[in-house]
């Protein structure tokens, strides 16, 4: 990845989407892909009609990019991403959401489905990201530094935007869900984590485990972008209960709880665009 295919990818969309620049972007997670083709006015641009864009290769996990008018201005979603297991770089892992703050998204929230661990969770809920905790030893920002995308030593004290998760507390009460915040550990997957790495993860704060989110926050951080992060729990973590865990079971999780998801998206989207 180079400054200059980001800026190859982000013309390309700004033509097919005729619009010059979206104010805010959302990866959509497991189970939330079909959301942004049913926006109004909604556009969509394959992965691969965009240069350089990495295309998902787990089934179910989407592959289009679509803008739709949003408050003010234009939101970008993302109908999928492309994660470390299915061996990626990480430069590929972020590729997406670098190029939207190029396309002029000042605020980018990212979606998952994620392991709930953390106290009266349950699969269905959905949390608000506070932090995140990294148990890959992997981060995208690690090379050459490039300035024009920002610091070498990036500040990591507020990755998750305080102002965005106001407006998330807005949404979600808008939305009537419950609204919490937890932190989210990442894996890389694609084994589900064990009952001791889960048992790790309880005792030093986590809240929530998943293969995805934290290269992306880490990436957009870098280049100054306010983060957001919301966790559908779509399963209890590993020793939590005497299930097995299954990719069915989250995407099953993920169906059921559309509604309220997309609830809370469609009061949250004019106010990333807006705010």
């Amino acid at each position: 990845m180079t400054y200059e295919h980001l800026q190859e990818a982000a013309a390309v969309i700004a033509q097919r989407t005729g619009r010059e620049q979206h104010q805010a972007a959302v990866v959509l997670g497991s189970g939330l892909s079909g959301y942004a083709a049913s926006l109004e006015n909604a556009i969509e641009v394959p992965y691969s009609d965009i240069p350089h864009f990495p295309e998902p290769r787990i089934v179910g996990h989407g592959g289009s990019l679509f803008s739709a008018p949003a408050g003010d201005g234009a939101v970008l979603l993302f109908a999928g991403r492309v994660h470390t297991y299915e061996g990626w770089d990480l430069s590929d892992v972020v590729f997406g959401v670098r190029t939207a703050a190029l396309a002029g998204a000042s605020t980018v929230l990212l979606t998952n489905a994620a392991g709930g661990l953390g106290e009266g969770l349950s699969p269905g809920d959905l949390v608000a990201i506070r932090d995140h905790l990294n148990y890959t030893a992997r981060n995208p920002l690690v090379g050459d530094n490039d300035d024009r995308l920002g610091p070498r030593f990036p500040d990591m004290s507020e990755v998750y935007s305080k102002r965005v998760r106001g407006l998330m507390r807005q949404a979600f009460a808008s939305a009537g869900v419950t609204y919490r915040e937890g932190v989210y550990a990442w894996f890389l997957g694609p084994s589900y984590e064990t009952p001791a790495e889960i048992e790790m993860v309880r005792r030093v704060g986590g809240d929530l485990v998943g293969m995805s989110t934290v290269p992306e926050a880490i990436a957009l951080n870098h280049m100054g972008v306010d983060v957001a992060g919301i966790s559908l729990v779509t399963n209890y973590a590993a020793g939590i209960t005497d299930t097995p865990l299954s990719h069915e079971e989250v995407t099953e999780t993920a169906t059921e709880a559309r509604g309220r998801f997309t609830a809370v998206l469609d009061a949250l989207l004019p106010l990333l665009v807006n705010g």
